[in-house]
């Protein structure tokens, strides 16, 4: 039978641990965290892009010092790329060249603007607008312009001698020389260029009386020399005595060799005789003072390299007193020597049996190639391209040589030319080994360079 309870006097039990379920109840978090952004502050932005910034503009300037570093070594390891070398002193434009305008530190740019060319003497100006050697036109041309161009070469005030005229071809063109001509501005600034000229006459110049009145019939043999005959011969004296020879290019310069004057450099101790052919001969001739001494700056006295020197005298040689003193004239640029023109050599020299007394004895000697004066036989490797080998044509055992600086010439169209400068040889004649001359044609821009410079001493 059952029981109903009072639902009043129901009394639920306490639930135990195993009866009790885990319940999830889902809780909202009151301010839910901010979302995290993968973007740079605006600030932060800024700073980074100056950074950016400086590191390209340092890495730039580094750029732009290493070219600037690449191209200084390229301009100061090669030729100047639009213009030319003022020597080891910068450069100059192409324009600047031969304009009549100083503007190398030393004067290159101007140095070597004026010539006289091939055995004719033409005189050329060298035209930077065209780029060529044009010959100068006789039009209009009088001796104002002839003494101008003397002295643009390097010659002295005074020393002009003449202009004349010689018809000619010229595929360059010509240089026609302004009617308003001023002496006293450069002849570079005072010409125009024209194709023709009239009747095809160019000029010829003579900046000084040089090369003429001696026999071409030379004896081939050394033997003593005739009063006269080698006008341009000189004896370099030091205390009374014969030092070395020489060769009078100019009434004011004589050219020698270097180590001559080496150990004796001061002008005061020389003293310098022309014409004479004997030691009596300084008895009866005018002794003439050295205002300056000049010695190749490349001079060495071991290998005899650039041995040559200028003497320049105190005052000229006045050629109207004595017709046995005079000049030899300078090789000009374009004037070809064929291999088998003889030369003649002169130099002062003693007797075997008189070693007191000195006389100008002369020989006929002939070129030699280079190849040959440096073989093993004779000097060895030892012939630099400075210098000129000769041998006698026929050879002497009375005379030995006290001699150097003395003149090897050659007779072409006429004029006598010098071609070397004594440096070295046999001290006796009869041991027949090859003369060694420096090469004039070789130092022509450094003699030209001297005599300017010094010019108005």
């Amino acid at each position: 039978m059952l029981q109903y309870l009072d639902p009043g006097s129901w009394k639920i039990p306490p639930p135990s641990s195993l009866d009790v379920k885990p319940q999830y109840v889902h809780h909202l978090e009151p301010n839910p965290p901010p979302e995290i952004s993968h973007s740079i502050p605006q600030k932060k932005d800024v700073k980074q892009r100056c950074v950016n910034y400086t590191v390209a503009a340092v890495l730039s300037l580094l750029l732009l010092l290493l070219l600037a570093a690449i191209l200084l070594g390229y301009y100061y390891s090669s030729p100047c790329m639009h213009g030319r070398r003022c020597g080891s002193e910068g450069c100059v434009w192409e324009s600047q060249w031969c304009d009549g305008v100083v503007d190398c530190p030393a004067g290159q740019d101007e140095a070597n603007c004026v010539r006289v060319f091939g055995s004719s003497s033409l005189l050329q100006i060298y035209s930077t607008r065209s780029q060529t050697w044009r010959t100068v036109c006789s039009q209009g041309w009088s001796d104002i312009q002839g003494g101008a161009s003397c002295l643009q070469i390097g010659y002295s005030r005074g020393t002009y001698f003449k202009s004349g005229h010689k018809q000619v071809d010229s595929d360059n063109g010509f240089a026609i020389v302004k009617s308003n001509f001023k002496p006293d501005v450069s002849l570079l600034q005072q010409y125009d260029l024209s194709s023709t000229c009239p009747n095809n006459n160019a000029v010829t110049l003579l900046c000084t009386d040089c090369g003429g009145g001696i026999n071409s019939s030379r004896a081939t043999r050394g033997q003593p020399a005739s009063q006269g005959s080698w006008p341009w011969q000189v004896s370099m004296q030091v205390a009374g005595s014969h030092r070395c020879g020489g060769a009078v290019i100019s009434p004011y310069w004589i050219v020698t060799a270097a180590h001559c004057v080496a150990s004796v450099s001061s002008p005061g101790d020389w003293v310098v005789y022309a014409g004479v052919v004997d030691s009596l001969g300084t008895l009866f001739n005018t002794p003439h003072t050295v205002s300056r001494i000049i010695a190749h700056e490349g001079f060495n006295r071991q290998t005899r390299r650039s041995d040559i020197a200028l003497m320049r005298l105190s005052k000229p040689l006045d050629q109207t007193v004595s017709s046995n003193a005079g000049p030899v004239c300078l090789p000009n640029v374009g004037l070809n020597f064929t291999k088998d023109l003889k030369g003649w050599t002169a130099q002062f020299s003693k007797t075997m049996n008189d070693s007191d007394s000195l006389y100008l004895t002369e020989a006929q000697v002939y070129l030699i190639d280079t190849a040959d004066c440096n073989s093993s036989m004779a000097y060895n490797g030892k012939i630099s391209q400075d210098m000129l080998c000769a041998k006698e044509v026929e050879t002497s055992s009375y005379m030995c040589r006290t001699d150097s600086g003395g003149p090897l010439v050659s007779l072409k169209d006429g004029v006598w030319w010098l071609r070397g400068g004594d440096i070295w040889g046999p001290k006796c004649i009869e041991q027949n080994a090859p003369g060694v001359y420096s090469d004039i044609t070789f130092y022509l821009d450094w003699i030209f360079h001297q005599m300017r410079k010094y010019q108005d001493d």
